[in-house]
């Protein structure tokens, strides 16, 4: 299974701050409204909730990535 991360682009994003509303497990503000995003890969208890945000972001600011750490993502051999 690929573990994911939750990514922002600080170009994309004009701190509107609703993923820090819908997502304050992982998301904090910082002093001018901007995501300050807890680095550690999405557990499956939060990852609909990382969704929500990606989903709801008024800028498509945020996406979520596989984490690059070994043995983090699925191999082709274990798709057979």
């Amino acid at each position: 299974m690929v573990r994911l991360r939750l990514r922002v682009d600080p170009i994309k994003c004009k701190a509107h701050g609703m993923c820090g509303e819908l997502f304050p497990e992982r998301i904090r503000m910082d002093d001018w409204g901007y995501p300050v995003i807890e680095p550690r890969a999405l557990s499956d208890d939060v990852l609909e909730h990382a969704r929500r945000a990606i989903t709801d972001c008024p800028r498509a600011a945020l996406w979520v990535e596989p984490v690059d750490e070994p043995g983090a993502r699925v191999r082709p051999d274990d798709l057979d």
